[in-house]
């Protein structure tokens, strides 16, 4: 017998073949696709003998992106990226997307890969970044990844539900980075720990879809299991202008669903908020965090790199200078976007500013390479995670924020509140 379903509930059914899902059932699915990243290499090792004799289970399954340590810095990461790239000739695996193309979650958006409805795993915890546009999205770790090349299928547990509902409208200098980090501060680091996170209210659709990536992406970081969007009509002219015009049926939750908690949030309540080290619920008022010394400023990654983020950043820094005790890398989130802030100007600006352009991928964020911090070096940083070693010191500290802030800090070589530089 059905009843009012949450959105978790519903896409969980309909993946079973069911009618209906309650929280806390097991539920034998078989997403969509399986993203795989730089870690393919270790994922593919797992299962070496098998995919000899049996092969993966559809070439259209999984998609995979080079992106993490990209281009290679060392003999043995080309060496991994070499067997991707032969492991997805041999196996005829059509989703490829090599160095350059992109972070792997702004790639699969991007490529008409996250569609409405579906389920869409991924060997990497960011992959509910793809809740911004309807999709039951989350991460797996390597040997479940493995396992799914071979079968296609894995198992998930209906989460229960936390709602947030947004209403009014965020004011000048503050963004939705803003919004995502004062829910983590509010409601802490585990605050969501594998619940399915709804965002509905009128507050929705004053939120640009890049804004709702923004969101969606660090629901992990409240312990989320996926954190989702509904589709509405700013949700559909996205998904056409990134190619899919149609052939999806998005779902939302039903009016009467059971949630464990309803979190209402007044976007216009909302200021300027900073991450503190080393955890990402350290979060503090702007006014608390002016001042603070900065050596690095990292403006993108898959968090905050499209083209809207990298504009805000340059509409304060356009005609402008940083300050010359520190430096701003500014990482695009995809090739695409790269091209199009050169052609519009945005990149150029930041360029002139004094930013460093790096290629499109995660560089510094995971401290791989491209801008890690030295001993006592402090980096404010649109990403998503600060603790230690993250940006691969762990006598370094970084501070999360909006592309505002970033940009303002800057210019100032502190953190500046961004409503105070405005052009």
């Amino acid at each position: 017998m059905t009843h009012p379903m949450t959105f978790a509930e519903k896409a969980l059914a309909r993946a079973a073949g069911e009618d209906c899902a309650h929280a806390g059932e097991i539920k034998v699915v078989r997403p969509a696709h399986l993203l795989t990243h730089d870690n393919t290499a270790a994922i593919i090792g797992k299962i070496g003998p098998e995919l000899e004799q049996h092969g993966i289970v559809d070439p259209d399954f999984p998609i995979v992106v080079i992106d993490h340590t990209a281009p290679a810095s060392n003999e043995k990461t080309a060496t991994n990226h070499k067997k991707i790239r032969d492991y997805v000739r041999a196996h005829g695996v059509k989703n490829f997307f090599d160095v350059g193309e992109g972070i792997c979650h702004q790639v699969v958006v991007e490529k008409g890969l996250a569609v409405p409805g579906t389920i869409v795993v991924g060997s990497d915890s960011h992959t509910c970044s793809y809740g911004a546009v309807g999709v039951f999205a989350t991460g797996v770790d390597r040997t479940e990844a493995a396992a799914l090349l071979l079968t296609g299928e894995t198992w998930l547990k209906v989460p229960q539900t936390i709602r947030v509902v947004l209403t009014g409208e965020l004011k000048a200098g503050v963004s939705a980075k803003d919004l995502v980090l004062w829910i983590i501060g509010h409601i802490g680091a585990d605050g969501a720990a594998y619940r399915a996170v709804e965002f509905d209210g009128p507050g929705v659709g004053t939120l640009s879809m890049e804004e709702r990536l923004t969101v969606s992406n660090m629901g992990i970081e409240m312990g989320a299991k996926i954190a989702v969007f509904p589709v509405d009509e700013a949700a559909h002219d996205y998904l056409a202008d990134v190619g899919m015009t149609g052939g999806y049926e998005a779902i939302w939750a039903d009016e009467g669903a059971s949630y464990e908690r309803v979190l209402e949030v007044d976007l216009g309540s909302l200021e300027p908020v900073v991450a503190m080290p080393h955890t990402v619920d350290n979060v503090v008022g702007i006014d608390e965090a002016k001042g603070t010394k900065i050596h690095q400023l990292l403006l993108g990654t898959c968090t905050n790199g499209r083209l809207s983020d990298l504009r805000a950043a340059a509409a304060i820094l356009k005609g402008r200078r940083i300050h010359p005790d520190v430096r701003l890398l500014v990482l695009p989130a995809s090739r695409d976007i790269l091209v199009e802030g050169m052609k519009d100007g945005t990149i150029p600006d930041l360029v002139a500013a004094g930013g460093t352009l790096l290629p499109p991928g995660c560089g510094p964020c995971l401290g791989a390479h491209q801008g890690v911090l030295a001993p006592g070096e402090r980096c404010l940083s649109t990403a998503n995670r600060n603790f230690k070693g993250r940006m691969g010191c762990r006598e370094g500290e970084i501070l999360l924020s909006s592309p505002e802030t970033v940009a303002a800090s800057a210019l100032t070589g502190v953190v500046t509140d961004p409503r105070e530089v405005q052009p």
